[in-house]
């Protein structure tokens, strides 16, 4: 009964689409159980880039069943052109499944997305405005459209009446913007229905069954453990639960079936939005780090800010998730450097703090302590064991698996699929 979820350890964009496709010629399934079209992978296969945002990653895997779980938000009409869009690259997409229990992202969702966070201001969180949360908020205010409901225009037409009628009232009497047709918004929805009918099942079933048969089930998360709800930089957060908890609530499954929990770690540290981030970086060693890295949101197209590794939070996610492994991503971005700092603690108000401070006023005035570890001028990325490292490389690994409380299992020398060092299998 192999499950296995993998996530991000830090704030997101940490590589787990690369991670994800590694193991995805290894599973039967791969379950996306949180999130929206707000997170983004781009998976390098050969020569061919694939920049995925709802879909999990092992629908690039064949003989694998990528499968949107219950906890995921859905936008028909992004998920149809990006299985277009893969379908024009030949890539067989047939095998996908969506659960009957996943929510739709509604038009009128992501117009108080966006309206709401332009009405904030300087206040506002970040978001990618594509109606993420507000969606989850009508998902938690029982006033939510589901998949199924699709199949069921009386009932749709219903429920869209009772989120309208609260959502018209804002827009009209607070934001100043016209009211949203119901009817409206029904027929844009039923044009949806005979597209996605093919790939609607009961997922919670199909996965449960497929553990019970000792099929080999990976559940990724979108975004990362610092953005979780519960968990995260709070309010600067996503609006589900990325963390490993949420693979079970968000797939349907129990948690004595998850037999291991990997953790993705880049080399360094990055962000997108707004928030909290001791060891950002305002000079020529975050420019670089952005250039070198290529760090640019998939989904948003927004410059990620760049700082050194944190291993405070790096420790807190191992905590959080009870995290087995780790995959490290990006190491080759760090070749040049002649020393490299890494954050082992924080000073807050002259303290010394070594772990997440619990309290958000805390975590906005840490100042990272950093120790230099040396770095290295080699070209890593045709290693092909740990041993081909440089001596240098090899022991930045080495310490911040010891200051990450959990081993690194494999590590990314490059953005190909090949160009990456398994030192334990994470089967």
């Amino acid at each position: 009964m192999p499950a296995l979820v993998l996530l991000g350890a830090q704030w997101g964009d940490e590589g787990k689409g690369k991670a994800t496709d590694l193991l995805g010629g290894s599973v039967d399934y791969v379950v996306r159980y949180q999130g929206g079209n707000n997170a983004g992978h781009t998976v390098v296969v050969g020569d061919q880039k694939y920049a995925l945002h709802l879909l999990p990653s092992g629908i690039l895997s064949p003989g694998c069943t990528p499968v949107i779980g219950n906890g995921v938000v859905v936008d028909p009409s992004v998920l149809l052109s990006e299985l277009s869009g893969l379908n024009e690259r030949g890539v067989d997409t047939s095998k996908l499944l969506i659960s009957g229990n996943a929510h739709i992202i509604t038009p009128y969702n992501v117009t108080v997305d966006k309206v709401t966070e332009r009405f904030l201001g300087k206040r506002k969180i970040g978001t990618t405005g594509r109606g993420i949360g507000p969606t989850y908020a009508d998902k938690i205010n029982r006033v939510g459209i589901r998949v199924q409901d699709l199949y069921d225009e009386s009932i749709l037409t219903q429920k869209v009446e009772a989120a309208l009628d609260v959502k018209n009232q804002m827009l009209t009497k607070l934001y100043n913007r016209r009211a949203i047709a119901v009817e409206q918004v029904v027929e844009e929805l039923l044009v949806y229905a005979d597209k996605l009918a093919p790939y609607v099942a009961d997922t919670v079933l199909v996965l449960n069954e497929a553990l019970e048969q000792d099929k080999v089930v990976l559940f990724e998360g979108g975004q990362g453990t610092l953005l979780d709800i519960d968990h995260g930089t709070y309010p600067f957060v996503t609006s589900s639960n990325p963390t490993a908890g949420g693979a079970c609530t968000g797939a349907g499954v129990g948690p004595t079936k998850i037999s291991r929990v990997i953790g993705i770690l880049k080399a360094y540290t990055t962000r997108v939005g707004a928030g909290p981030f001791p060891t950002e970086l305002f000079d020529e060693d975050g420019e670089a780090l952005r250039r070198i890295g290529g760090e640019r949101g998939v989904t948003t197209g927004r410059d990620r800010r760049c700082g050194w590794f944190d291993a405070v939070i790096a420790r807190y996610a191992t905590r959080v998730n009870g995290l087995t492994d780790f995959f490290l991503t990006k190491l080759d971005v760090l070749t040049g450097w002649e020393q490299i700092p890494v954050c082992v603690a924080y000073e807050i108000d002259g303290r010394r703090v070594e772990e997440l401070p619990y309290s958000q006023t805390d975590f906005h005035h840490a100042k990272p302590v950093y120790e230099m570890l040396p770095g290295w001028s080699e070209d890593i990325s045709k290693a092909k064991s740990f041993s081909d490292l440089p001596k240098n490389a090899q022991a930045y690994v080495k310490a911040l698996e010891e200051m990450s409380g959990a081993p690194i299992s494999a590590i990314g020398v490059g953005p190909g699929r090949d160009e990456t060092i398994e030192i334990n299998s994470f089967l």
